[in-house]
């Protein structure tokens, strides 16, 4: 049996996305099943421990399931010596509209091509990231192919290996319902969920 049908076959028996890639939420799912609960009135410790300030004002407004791969995804980078912050995560459907204003209807350089709704930023599933060196951001570095590399191997989906257009400070988190839809397919759905006051990762 290949490594890769042990760890989708662990993942099913632990409940989580059998995708065959031992990530942080397959590793939290092991130790939960493996180590005693913690005592009574005990505050849970966290899956992964806290990186710096600034990422995590935008790592607390991305759903659950994203936060602890946000936080592996920029203490693996820093551990091949690229310093990564997280610089963008959840929008509302307006800030999404106000953003694609930009350079059309209102002052300022066009910086997406998504309105509100249409964005995975929508809905707290998605990220971008910065490469620093020092407190200057590097809009433009081959270190961000290495942070995409990193990110992939982690199980998260990567703007930098998009075929129509290439967006490598993105980051996303795919739910298990989406694995072979199409983005714009995903995003309906994505819409619909929220809508109805439905889970995303369900």
């Amino acid at each position: 049996m290949k490594i890769e049908e042990l760890i989708i076959a662990v993942q099913r028996v632990l409940g989580v996305d059998a995708d065959g890639k031992a990530g942080p939420e397959t590793w939290g799912a092991i130790y939960k099943h493996i180590v005693s609960p913690a005592l009574p009135d005990t505050p849970p410790a966290p899956d992964i421990a806290a990186v710096d300030p600034g990422s995590e004002k935008f790592i607390a407004t991305l759903l659950p399931q994203v936060q602890p791969l946000a936080r592996a995804l920029v203490q693996k980078a820093a551990l091949s010596g690229i310093c990564l912050k997280v610089i963008c995560g959840f929008r509302t459907y307006a800030e999404q509209d106000a953003l694609y204003a930009q350079g059309r209807t209102a002052p300022g350089n066009i910086v997406t091509k998504a309105k509100g709704g249409y964005s995975n930023h929508n809905f707290g599933i998605a990220f971008d990231v910065g490469v620093f060196e020092g407190n200057k951001y590097l809009g433009d570095s081959p270190k961000y192919k290495a942070a995409g590399v990193i990110g992939t191997d982690l199980g998260l989906e990567w703007g930098g290996n998009w075929k129509t257009i290439s967006d490598q400070p993105h980051f996303q988190l795919r739910p298990g319902w989406a694995s072979i839809m199409k983005e714009s397919e995903m995003l309906v759905e994505l819409r619909n969920r929220v809508a109805g006051d439905l889970p995303v990762y369900a």
